[in-house]
């Protein structure tokens, strides 16, 4: 029996890509910011959370937040001294690196910076993290944890039991030590014990200002990190 023409073949996970369009949209966004606001500045975030910069943005609703594709972001403001959108927006181009964003905004520096400095709020670590101090668990029991915790405790590798309906500890335990990076358990653990060992902040990096042209160094880069610039820089050629 010949085969049906209609009988074809559908791919239900076939979405639509993000093409073109979309970062043509973003590119036009930021240079028009560019021509409206007086200052530019490139923020690096440390331990990213959500929330944090939610409340970011809500503080900064006068001005204009943005995170997007590094590339994308440099292609915008330009690469190099040639096809720069203004006079030395690529050396903020360079700043681009990382987990960063674009803060355009009227606020002098000494506004943005004094703001950035204050604003720093604890979280629960992430695995990868380090551990800024010691934590250790007493043998005996453990009272903050219902009874049906204990499964999920020995699971993340305590030593514990359930005696007369209370989570129990057979043995003294170290969490982790001041330096450990974080395993997924350790971080899991600590989320559990309450203990917050990372710090969501904001630094600035650099500024540039649309009136002068003038382009700020903030914050010094190692040696090393302007290497790996170097090399991503070369990737984009």
């Amino acid at each position: 029996m010949p085969k049906s023409k209609r009988d074809k073949k559908v791919s239900l996970t076939k979405t639509t890509k993000k093409g073109l369009q979309v970062k043509q949209t973003l590119i036009e966004e930021l240079r028009k910011c560019v021509d409206t606001y007086k200052y530019l500045f490139v923020l690096s975030i440390e331990n990213m959370r959500n929330n944090r910069l939610k409340d970011v943005r809500n503080a900064w609703k006068h001005s204009r937040i943005f995170f997007g594709k590094n590339k994308v972001m440099m292609v915008a403001l330009g690469k190099g001294p040639t096809d720069e959108y203004k006079d030395n927006l690529h050396k903020l181009s360079k700043c681009l690196r990382g987990e960063v964003g674009l803060l355009f905004t009227n606020r002098t520096r000494e506004e943005v910076k004094g703001w950035f400095d204050q604003f720093k709020e604890m979280d629960f670590a992430r695995a990868g993290n380090k551990a800024i101090f010691d934590v250790t668990l007493d043998e005996g029991p453990l009272e903050q944890f219902s009874h049906s915790m204990e499964p999920q405790l020995r699971q993340l590798g305590l030593p514990t039991s359930l005696k007369k309906g209370v989570v129990t500890l057979l043995s003294d335990y170290e969490v982790c030590k001041e330096g450990d990076v974080l395993t997924p358990e350790q971080a899991r653990v600590l989320k559990l014990l309450g203990y917050e060992m990372a710090e969501f902040n904001v630094c600035i990096k650099c500024m540039w200002s649309s009136e002068s042209g003038e382009f700020q160094q903030l914050e010094e880069e190692s040696s090393e990190k302007a290497a790996t610039h170097e090399e991503d820089m070369a990737d984009d050629d």
